[in-house]
């Protein structure tokens, strides 16, 4: 719905005080954060469903100078902040939610629709717990904006329903948005704006984390709504990003799970360490000292699989360990069996086209080198001649006359008949092929991607350049994207 087709992100901010907490006082009169935009007056938010999320973002966005209107279903919750108390436990948020209650910042309010009729816009906390089967539960964000919708049909001013509450994509476009429309009788970008604003607090240091993001993302369905919420966090940290709803909805869920791999896989690395006499701490800290390529955006942007002499090797002969020393260790023994399964993603992509001949570009493990040991491109090649496709290669620091060593042992071994295959034209493979594998990212081969005939079928590994617009097109195929 979003009429957005690349990311905008907004240059970094430092709103941290010298202890790295954020501006931020109990006594939310002491300092007043307004929006940037041409309205320099602070938005009056009402926030739906006051559990760990909905009651720390109430109390840190009154604390920056907005009047909140606190909802819940729930009588306890409003009645403790009604007495200027929070009802959750969380560092700090005592002494925050007594203050804003105490000026007038926060308030409560039974009233669903009194609150939406008497605010600019509606921040949506709601829990999504479990379903069955370990599908999400939306019953609570449908309840909360069939409400909302209802409201909106009496209401004559523009106004933002911002969801914050976690869910899988699709979920706002697909659910919620139809919901509102009905309920209110109008429609989205036209007579109201939606957005999803993920939430990336922890529990026990979420007004710390509120207050100095390491990132604000903001997902919406037309430039003036997320221009508005996007303004709430005017002079925090961190980056910040407007994409489509989307977008904004799968950002959560990959924070949670690769937070959830790097428990499983520290957890197993210290099973490993332990069993071998080995101070795990020590060694992982020798591992967190490398930010190139351990604790980094390295390895972590979506392509083909992995080879080369050194990680399928290592990845086996720690496994092969822990299997000697009776270790289980799920998590690790799976990096061979995911790779693999990217490599079949590949050839079930190619065999899903119907056609036959198939030029690849790139033939190595890595960009800029010959080694062609365990190089998923190679065991691509092979398994695509075993079922019979008609195949030509070009890698241009791929040379037959020159490969010698454990190298040429490989491919001897994998791909007897390679000088069959390989060519050193650029143009061979475009003119051989019905289908073009692109694995390599060179200027000459791009050149000529980009000149292929309008049928050639492209099945990008590398994400050529203008892959977001590429794409958009019937006859390109991104491996991730």
């Amino acid at each position: 719905m979003s009429t957005l087709t690349s990311y905008e992100a907004v240059h970094d901010t430092d709103g941290t005080d010298d202890h790295g907490v954020g501006r931020i006082s109990a006594d939310p009169t002491s300092r007043h954060h307004p929006p940037s935009g041409k309205d320099s007056r602070a938005a009056v938010l009402s926030v739906f469903g006051l559990g760990y999320v909905g009651c720390v973002s109430a109390a840190c966005f009154a604390a920056r100078g907005h009047k909140v209107i606190g909802v819940d279903v729930n009588p306890s919750k409003t009645r403790f902040l009604r007495e200027g108390k929070a009802p959750v436990i969380e560092e700090r948020i005592g002494e925050l939610t007594a203050g804003v209650v105490a000026s007038g910042m926060l308030d409560v309010d039974d009233d669903a629709r009194r609150a939406v009729l008497h605010s600019d816009i509606t921040i949506v906390c709601v829990g999504t717990p479990s379903g069955s089967g370990g599908g999400l539960s939306t019953v609570h964000l449908q309840s909360a904006s069939e409400e909302i919708g209802a409201a909106l049909r009496d209401k004559d001013d523009w106004h933002v329903v911002v969801y914050r509450s976690t869910m899988v994509p699709g979920t706002c476009e697909d659910l919620l948005i139809p919901i509102l429309e009905r309920a209110s009788g109008k429609r989205v970008g036209v007579d109201f704006g939606v957005c999803v604003n993920p939430e990336f607090l922890r529990e026990g240091s979420s007004v710390r984390d509120f207050m100095t993001p390491p990132k604000t993302v903001v997902g919406e369905t037309d430039e003036r709504s997320g221009a508005m919420v996007m303004d709430l966090y005017e002079g925090l940290s961190g980056k910040r990003f407007r994409v489509p709803l989307r977008v904004a909805e799968m950002t959560k869920y990959v924070d949670n799970s690769f937070h959830a791999l790097k428990v499983a896989f520290g957890n197993e690395i210290g099973t490993i360490c332990a069993r071998l006499g080995l101070d795990s701490h020590a060694v992982m800290e020798i591992f967190f000292a490398d930010t190139k390529l351990n604790i980094s955006d390295a390895y972590l942007r979506p392509g083909f699989a992995f080879g080369g002499s050194c990680l399928p090797k290592d990845v086996r002969a720690l496994m092969h360990t822990a299997r000697q020393n009776d270790l289980e260790i799920p998590v690790i023994a799976n990096i061979m069996v995911s790779n693999e399964a990217q490599i079949r993603r590949v050839i079930d992509m190619i065999v899903a086209t119907g056609k036959r001949r198939v030029g690849l570009y790139g033939l190595s493990f890595k960009s800029g080198t010959d080694d062609l040991r365990e190089s998923p491109l190679v065991e691509l090649v092979e398994r695509l001649v075993g079922k019979g496709f008609d195949i030509r290669v070009h890698d241009a620091n791929v040379s037959l006359s020159s490969i010698v060593g454990a190298n040429r042992d490989y491919i001897t071994q994998h791909l007897p008949h390679i000088g069959e295959l390989l060519t050193s034209s650029v143009s061979d493979v475009m003119d051989h092929g019905d289908v073009i594998v692109v694995a390599s990212a060179d200027p000459e081969v791009v050149e000529m991607v980009d000149a292929a005939p309008a049928d050639t079928l492209v099945i990008d590994l590398v994400r050529l350049p203008g892959a977001e617009l590429r794409r958009l097109g019937d006859n390109y195929h991104g491996i991730g994207w």
